[in-house]
């Protein structure tokens, strides 16, 4: 009896020293650590979060002060774009900055329109985006924007927003969750500025099993719909997104767009946070990187043309998405199966996707469309996407 005993809490504490090693390792960094804000920065977290509280609460007020001080600090001179940001809320943070060579108006056009899904310039980051405005009120995402003048008043719009983002680069889970949004387009001292400001409302859907098909600047990925990760010996997790909040300062300069944003996020399981600041920098390259090759690439089509596409798209019953929807789930799936991520018989399995908001699809649909006027290889060919030749 004694033997089996020791045998007993041998094997358990090995179980726990593994079941640490996979925990400490989940979220694997990178090799350089960002540097902290200098304290004589200090007060540029405390000027993000008055932002984040206007975006949670808009009765609080614009503070004008705390929109100088971070719009002053992404236009300051740097030896390096990336920081730590000290904790709020029990949240680690960062800051992240990168210029786009587009002009600002573009800029704009690009990835703040109604008619322009943010998938199309986040497609490594997001897997779908759905503005539904503030029940009981008018505000709609523009358009376009008109810029502001020198004395003009910034134009502001409130909304909540549904978003999917794409599988994580080490766990492969995906998530789902509800934003407070918050957008201020203004003039600076002579320059226009965008900021996006984000809130998460309340704790993310459960993380679920997603695959990186190929190369992650292919944008293509597999989600299974299944809760857990698909990291070896952690399918078991049940991880959420607990909060996160984020402020995006969009500057103009020049023939470019100075892009610099806060971001804080905690994110784990069983109520433990295993975000840290390195992950967070991470993400955010994830998502510069991909921004960037789209805003500077020479076959970036019109916005005239994404807008009609989009349109043509909309214009379609459910049930003739649903139909393309299918075929690109399934494309998703025999990739996926190809490749070993998940078993072939997987493949025979059919989901049904009515249930699936119609404006998703169109914007995972977009994307497929955007791949192919980019060069890039999509799941589906363009007759498929748009049903033409």
């Amino acid at each position: 009896m004694k033997t089996t005993t020791a045998n007993h809490i041998f094997s358990l504490r090995w179980l726990l020293i593994t079941l640490m090693i996979s925990l400490l390792t989940i979220f694997q960094h990178q090799p350089a650590m960002a540097i902290s804000l200098t304290d004589s920065a200090s007060h540029v977290p405390a000027a993000a979060m008055k932002l984040i509280q206007f975006c949670a609460n808009p009765k609080a007020g614009l503070d004008a002060q705390s929109v100088a001080i971070l719009v002053d600090y992404v236009l300051e001179s740097k030896s390096n774009k990336e920081a730590a940001l000290p904790k709020l809320k029990e949240t680690p943070g960062a800051y992240y900055e990168f210029d786009t060579r587009i002009n600002f108006s573009s800029f704009l056009q690009y990835s703040y329109s109604n008619q322009i899904p943010s998938v199309l310039t986040s497609p490594a980051s997001l897997r779908y985006s759905v503005w539904t405005g503030i029940q009981g009120e008018s505000q709609k995402m523009p358009s376009s924007w008109k810029l502001v003048p020198p004395a003009g008043k910034p134009v502001i719009i409130h909304g909540i927003q549904r978003n999917g983002v794409t599988p994580d680069q080490t766990t492969g889970v995906y998530y789902e969750y509800d934003l407070k949004r918050t957008f201020i387009l203004l003039n600076h001292k002579g320059r226009q500025v965008f900021i996006s400001i984000s809130k998460q409302i309340d704790i993310s859907d459960i993380g679920k099993k997603g695959v990186i098909l190929g190369n992650d600047d292919d944008w293509n990925y597999y989600y299974s719909g299944i809760p857990g990760s698909t990291k070896a010996g952690l399918g078991w997790v049940k991880s959420y997104i607990y909060d996160s909040f984020a402020v995006g300062v969009y500057v103009e300069s020049g023939s470019t767009v100075r892009s610099g944003v806060f971001q804080w996020i905690r994110a784990g399981w069983s109520g433990v946070n295993f975000v840290q600041t390195t992950n967070i920098i991470q993400g955010m390259k994830r998502d510069a990187k991909n921004s960037k090759i789209i805003m500077e690439s020479p076959k970036l089509p019109a916005p005239k043309q994404i807008i009609s596409t989009y349109q043509r798209l909309s214009a379609l019953p459910k049930n003739d998405l649903v139909e393309r929807y299918t075929s690109l789930q399934q494309a998703r799936k025999a990739l996926a199966a190809l490749s070993g991520k998940i078993d072939k018989n997987e493949i025979k399995k059919q989901a049904p996707y009515t249930n699936t908001p119609k404006e998703q699809i169109i914007e995972e649909l977009m994307l497929e469309y955007f791949k192919i006027t980019l060069g890039k290889s999509s799941l589906l060919g363009k007759k498929v996407v748009l049903g033409i030749n």
